[in-house]
């Protein structure tokens, strides 16, 4: 079995992770970033073809079986539609693009295409998080009544200063960067959502960022269950707490911590979780930390899905509800202020 080859499409903070884990599980080939600064030290250090243009790098004669694409939240939907145009499949970073449609067409290329496209949502390895979907699934809490998912991180003037994160058209809103790995284990865990009714506000962020840094929501799922999202960056000085409540017929837990890695409590009927293996410390970004550093599952699976026909650990259509659910959100906030 041949190596798989990939390539990296943006040389930013979350390239490094990616190329990290490619060369534990292939080899990287060739990158592109037009800031060729970033673009050269990281070709240079994993010895990958260096491109300054998405054009060049698609055009080239390099054998590239998958396009990781670690670009701006908004040129997602862009880089990977030419990427599966050209005839690759797709790894896209958290989330999949910032609006609906734009998902809708990435699927479509996809299908077109004939090619794979992968969505990253690395938080559904935590093993606290692993563990309470199988047992979910296995109807260890009955009937799911009610949620409450918890968001409280800190981002400071200095996250969001010379950079793309804090704009509406390439960052896309505080659900899109900081939190949409959690709002996709929702969706996963729980189902998809009827309603919502969102209250968001920009109370330290003014002239930094172009939309929210906190919001309340409450929500109406498809199954009868309901639930909240408390969610800000304005946790003083540091990241508080990432959590998940689940309020079930037959039991409640809740998964906590920074990152949802910690199982903070537990009390269902006859069963009980032991002995959960210890998960990967988060990504570490010097002044701030990011969600849990699961990347290496990623790519594990996405080679398992190439050499061994196994199902990819989360699909397009997936990367697309975790859309129209924060579109849902940040539609009812609008109406709110109109």
């Amino acid at each position: 079995m041949k190596q798989l080859t990939f390539a990296i499409i943006g040389c930013g903070r979350i390239a490094q992770r990616h190329a990290e884990h490619i060369s534990n599980n292939g080899k990287l080939v060739a990158v592109c970033d037009i800031e060729k600064e970033k673009a050269d030290d990281l070709g240079k250090k994993y010895k990958a073809e260096i491109f300054y243009t998405i054009e060049d790098l698609l055009n080239s004669k390099i054998e590239i079986d998958i396009v990781s694409i670690c670009s701006p939240n908004g040129l997602h939907a862009e880089h990977s539609i030419k990427s599966l145009k050209a005839g690759f499949n797709v790894l896209c970073e958290k989330p999949m693009a910032i609006n609906v449609q734009d998902c809708g067409e990435m699927i479509k290329q996809a299908e077109k295409s004939n090619k794979r496209l992968f969505v990253v949502k690395q938080n559904r390895f935590n093993p606290p998080i692993a563990a309470v979907k199988e047992a979910i699934d296995e109807g260890r809490f009955g009937k799911i009544l009610s949620v409450q998912l918890s968001c409280f991180w800190n981002r400071n003037l200095d996250y969001y200063q010379n950079s793309w994160k804090g704009s509406k058209d390439l960052d896309g809103g505080t659900l899109y960067t900081q939190f949409s790995h959690f709002i996709d284990l929702l969706y996963w865990m729980i189902g998809d959502i009827r309603n919502v009714e969102a209250f968001t506000g920009n109370f330290t962020h003014q002239g930094i960022i172009e939309f929210e840094d906190s919001g309340v929501v409450a929500l109406e799922f498809y199954n009868g269950a309901i639930g909240t999202i408390n969610y800000t960056v304005n946790s003083f000085e540091k990241n508080m707490e990432g959590s998940l409540t689940i309020f079930g017929e037959k039991g409640t837990v809740k998964i906590g911590g920074q990152y949802l890695n910690e199982l903070e409590y537990q009390h269902i009927d006859n069963f009980e979780f032991k002995d959960l293996p210890e998960g990967n410390i988060a990504n570490n970004y010097g002044n701030y930390r990011g969600s849990m550093s699961n990347h290496d599952k990623i790519y594990e699976n996405l080679v398992d899905v190439f050499e061994k026909g196994d199902s990819i650990s989360t699909n397009s259509f997936e990367g697309l509800k975790t859309v129209e659910i924060i579109d849902k959100i940040y539609q009812s906030a609008l109406t709110k202020k109109l």
